[in-house]
């Protein structure tokens, strides 16, 4: 009989996991498995298959060398298991342990696995708080019972509080909680963009992709170029340059967007964050000690922190206090399938083709072009939230579900009616031509409204607030531009229509 059998998720790939924390290398065993229904419920993109496989036996040899006793399953090995509660159930027959410690799941339906292992086994079966967020379910309820609306703006007011970050004598540093109007310009054209750090790819990662191409060939995205940190020295590397190179302009330049460069002054730490290699809370110690030390701008670490903090606890904390239906959510009753360039990357519109393109090279995109370019443009075609969901959940790295989500039905498609979103996120071709150099490359002219010729996004936007009226009249952020809609005369609302028709038909 063993001792403990301890179970670790490849999006818990932290030294410190709850389940790690009282472990004895003597008489306990770790479990790690890759999974054949994870990598598959959905057709995840293969960089982040082979970036999550790659991480996990860098983890597990990391465990090894510091004394633990490893079982680490591959999925290429014989008589693999399919699946988490398979692989548990093997590791039971073979160990023989008097209990299992995990520390809880990250997504619904993988919490409602462990909840299931606590009634399969005649032994205890411990689900640990994941402590890695800063927020606790408990604690997030308390603050939507009491909150009038859920807007992130004051839970992240109450996060800056609590965890006495950027505070100074009881106050916001700097007389502000948001300095968004500071982190909204264009790149100028004469600000240098740095060069990104690079890493060798090493003997087990190449495995690893030479794993994934041959038994997921036909999973979206390429593996080429990979160059991303798989282990906790090289996400900490990463972390300190983006501090010392980036963060500096991050929040001016935040929601720019430039052919050819994807990633500018974004810290692309998402996926470190998530999967464990990198906490919050260091990410979010670095960029506050930066602006302390005076090598960030206010503006920049408030910005920053602000996601940590802010959208990434607050997101987490809508997911599990609407789950298990709010995922079905769909108030706009939006029902067009995807257009098949979501797969082929061959859109016309050359914004959405550049963001695919990039979300396929490298299974990332920055937020604006996933709120305001892709998930603008499903939000104006009516694409059904299901399906667009899958699609984000499928494409990037640093995707899972109890974060993509929330992002998507709240925040992109508005489909939950506004639960937290005080408006749909619309626009028209004129907030991408200011915020990029997408539109000079492309077949469609931003500044026409009308005909085959002009920016869809003119149209569509005008569409939108049209078929969608009896939703939406009513919401006062929305209010006067259906007050401008009522001026147009009625020969260009039907043109509008007539565009917009034509050109959804097509899709």
């Amino acid at each position: 009989m063993a001792g403990t059998l301890r179970f670790i998720l490849g999006d818990q790939l932290s030294d410190d996991i709850a389940t790690l924390r009282d472990a004895d290398p003597q008489s306990d065993v770790i479990l790690m498995a890759e999974v054949q229904d994870e990598a598959t419920y959905v057709k995840h993109h293969k960089k982040k298959i082979a970036f999550l496989f790659s991480a996990m036996r860098h983890f597990a040899a990391d465990l090894t060398d510091k004394g633990y006793k490893v079982r680490y399953q591959c999925i290429d090995e014989a008589d693999s298991p399919e699946s988490f509660t398979e692989a548990l159930i093997d590791a039971v027959n073979a160990i023989g342990p008097d209990r299992i410690v995990v520390t809880e799941a990250g997504e619904w339906r993988v919490r409602k696995m462990m909840d299931e292992w606590e009634e399969m086994f005649d032994f205890d079966v411990e689900i640990r708080t994941d402590d890695r967020f800063l927020c606790t379910h408990a604690e997030f309820r308390d603050w939507a019972e009491g909150a009038k609306t859920l807007r992130m703006e004051y839970f992240y007011r109450m996060m800056r509080e609590k965890l006495a970050i950027m505070i100074e004598d009881g106050e916001p540093a700097g007389g502000q909680w948001n300095y968004d109007k500071d982190n909204r310009e264009p790149l100028d054209g004469q600000v240098e963009i740095p060069d990104r750090p690079d890493w060798t790819v090493d003997e087990m990662t190449q495995k690893v992709i030479d794993l994934v191409e041959e038994r997921f060939a036909d999973h979206f995205g390429t593996l080429e170029n990979f160059a991303y940190p798989v282990t906790r020295r090289q996400a900490t590397h990463y972390l300190n340059w983006f501090v010392e190179e980036a963060l500096p302009c991050f929040g001016r330049y935040q929601d720019a967007m430039k052919q050819g460069r994807p990633l500018i002054f974004h810290s692309h730490l998402s996926a470190l964050i998530n999967c464990g290699l990198l906490s919050p809370a260091e990410v979010v110690e670095k960029a506050e000690d930066a602006w302390r030390a005076g090598t960030v701008p206010i503006n920049a670490a408030e910005g920053f922190i602000r996601q940590i903090i802010g959208w990434r606890e607050f997101i987490r904390g809508v997911y599990w206090s609407q789950m298990p239906d709010y995922g079905q959510s769909n108030k706009l009753m939006a029902q067009r399938a995807l257009p098949d360039f979501f797969w082929t990357r061959d859109a016309k519109m050359n914004c959405m083709k550049q963001s695919i393109l990039e979300t396929w090279d490298n299974a990332y995109a920055h937020h604006i072009q996933r709120l305001m370019v892709i998930g603008n443009f499903c939000l104006l075609a009516g694409l059904d939230p299901k399906k667009v969901q899958e699609w984000y959940l499928i494409v990037y790295h640093d995707a899972y579900e109890w974060v993509e989500m929330p992002n998507v039905v709240g925040m992109i498609l508005f489909a939950d009616g506004g639960l937290f979103a005080s408006k749909p996120y619309a626009a028209s071709g004129s907030y991408i031509n200011k915020m990029s150099d997408y539109c000079v490359h492309c077949d469609y002219a931003v500044k026409r409204k009308h005909g085959p010729d002009a920016c869809p996004f003119n149209y569509l936007y005008w569409d939108f607030l049209d078929r969608n009226r009896e939703r939406l009249k009513d919401n006062p952020r929305v209010g006067m531009m259906y007050k401008t809609l009522d001026r147009f005369k009625d020969e260009k609302v039907d043109t509008i229509r007539a565009d917009s028709k034509q050109f959804l038909d097509a899709l």
